[in-house]
């Protein structure tokens, strides 16, 4: 990227941030600017967008269970929205082009089925940075939604080998073979590897020769190879650090992906009105998803953040789009109307997905009426027992707040967390920890008191400033009473959260340094009595 690009991406990145939006709006309307003004993407920032894809796959496959995908909410809710979708926009379509409206008019019922095709998909790359950014990726819906995009990226890979007749080689047969006798040896180099710059070159050479590469030698998708060998080191116990340690570089060079939909083309009065038309039919993909997902047994609030998720046009659209024009099905012009739809749909997700919540609130007597009479086992009533102390959050700190805790306090300690995953690990080691989501409106709802009882302390430990913070808020309009305690990473976080009301909020890192010279001055004390020098 020359410097030119950088500089404009960061001015409209951050100008965007400071109104509340996400950044990833900003470097979308730095590629149209920078198409504008006459700058070409070119191969190099090509490149560039297509390793961000690829890294992101190859960190959602770290942190990808395969059982979640084999949940009825994420393959069969998947399966039936883009059959759905397919039908409906596909005759939607056709009927325009009957019609005569420009573009439309020369499509067919196939044509017309393969440009519903594609606009049934979601985008992986939107709905994981959103989900990323509200620290929701192991939150129930957050889950859901990135099964489901893994599923779609599966109907991709398929339509994809067939559309463009590459067919994998013989020795595609092999993979799972190959991947079984790999295994071993990836995870032991893992372990050699230490925790520094060569645990980011192995995870590279991870995701770009052996997955990547590997798998379009024999013929295969180069991103399905990625995604497949980081669900293949996700058992690994350094699998989150190397999905940390990648962190910087995937998000860097996304940014050369938001970019590259910019350099699509410039398109005409026509074409964007022709998107803007599209981007009208994106609630129809809401509701459907809403529906769908409520009749899977879950709760409206977990259905509506799911949906909002994936409230948008993918990129695979522009994929198909560029198929299509190659093959001369569809007219050049389809990709530039398809990357506008695209752009406009991520503006559009971006603050409702920010505000979805909020909209929840405004909007939950209506919303709730469409649930099922029986829940999903993930959104029981919870029941706190005699616990008077409250943990939200188990991750490292959490935890150890938890075992603190419960040496003085015995069993009056309960820890909430909402990933099922790590609430399974803790009650594995005999913490009692249950699934509960607090920044959840309806969390609190789920909570049967014992008459009498109330909450002596509650502490706030989650990953995210913004969790915590609105948490700590909803609280205290609520009336809480008791102690309320919280971390934070910075000292501008620290104040936020005494301004709400938060009594005690510590910051994480200078604590941290205080407890280790405590803990090495304890060391010293006990070293000096017994007499050693």
């Amino acid at each position: 990227m020359t410097p030119v690009f950088i500089t404009i991406a960061f001015v409209l990145g951050f100008l965007v941030r400071q109104v509340g939006l996400p950044p990833l709006i900003g470097f979308l309307a730095a590629g149209f600017a920078l198409n504008a003004l006459g700058f070409e993407g070119g191969e190099g920032l090509q490149v560039i967008a297509d390793l961000g894809v690829t890294l992101l796959l190859f960190s959602i496959g770290l942190k990808l269970q395969l059982k979640n995908l084999a949940k009825p909410e994420v393959w069969a809710g998947a399966s039936l929205h883009m059959l759905t979708t397919v039908v409906v926009f596909g005759t939607g379509i056709f009927l325009l082009g009957r019609t005569g409206l420009p573009f439309f008019a020369a499509l067919d019922l196939p044509l017309a089925i393969l440009l519903a095709f594609a606009l049934s998909f979601s985008s992986t790359v939107f709905a994981v940075k959103i989900l990323e950014e509200k620290g929701e990726k192991s939150a129930m819906h957050g889950k859901v939604s990135i099964g489901i995009l893994i599923v779609q990226d599966i109907f991709a890979v398929i339509f994809l080998t067939v559309s463009l007749g590459k067919i994998p080689s013989a020795w595609a047969l092999l993979v799972p073979l190959a991947l079984w006798g790999l295994r071993p040896l990836l995870y032991r180099l893992a372990d050699r590897c230490g925790h520094g710059e060569l645990l980011l070159l192995f995870s590279l050479c991870v995701a770009l020769v052996v997955g990547a590469a590997g798998f379009e030698l024999v013929g295969l998708k180069a991103d399905l190879g990625a995604l497949v060998l980081g669900v293949l080191m996700a058992g690994h116990e350094k699998s989150s650090e190397m999905a940390k340690t990648l962190l910087g570089l995937k998000d860097l060079f996304l940014v050369g992906f938001f970019l590259s939909i910019g350099f699509s083309g410039v398109p005409s009065l026509a074409a964007i009105g022709v998107a803007a038309l599209l981007v009208m039919v994106v609630p129809l993909k809401v509701a459907l998803f809403f529906t769908l997902l409520t009749r899977f047994k879950l709760r409206a609030r977990s259905s509506l953040l799911a949906s909002l998720s994936l409230a948008n046009y993918s990129e695979f659209g522009l994929i198909v789009a560029a198929v299509g024009s190659s093959n001369g099905w569809l007219s050049p012009e389809w990709l530039v109307i398809i990357a506008v739809a695209l752009a406009i749909s991520f503006v559009i997700a971006s603050p409702l997905n920010t505000a979805a919540d909020a909209l929840y609130g405004r909007y939950r007597n209506m919303l709730q009426r469409f649930e099922t009479p029986t829940r999903h086992p993930d959104d029981q009533p919870i029941d706190p027992g005699n616990a008077t102390i409250g943990i939200f959050g188990m991750g490292r700190l959490g935890t150890m707040a938890y075992d603190f805790l419960h040496d003085k306090y015995g069993d009056t300690v309960i820890g909430f967390d909402f990933s099922a995953d790590t609430v399974r690990m803790h009650q594995e080691a005999g913490r009692w920890v249950v699934y509960g989501d607090p920044t959840d409106p309806d969390f609190w709802s789920r909570i049967s008191l014992q008459p009498g009882r109330k909450a002596r302390m509650i502490m706030l430990a989650m990953p995210k400033h913004v969790s915590n913070l609105n948490v700590a808020k909803q609280m205290i309009e609520k009336g809480y009473a008791g102690m309320l305690a919280a971390t934070a990473l910075f000292d501008d976080q620290v104040e936020e959260l005494r301004e709400a009301g938060v009594h005690a909020a510590f910051n994480f890192y200078n604590e941290a340094g205080l407890g280790f010279a405590e803990h090495a001055w304890s060391a010293l004390e006990k070293r000096e009595d017994v007499g050693i020098s």
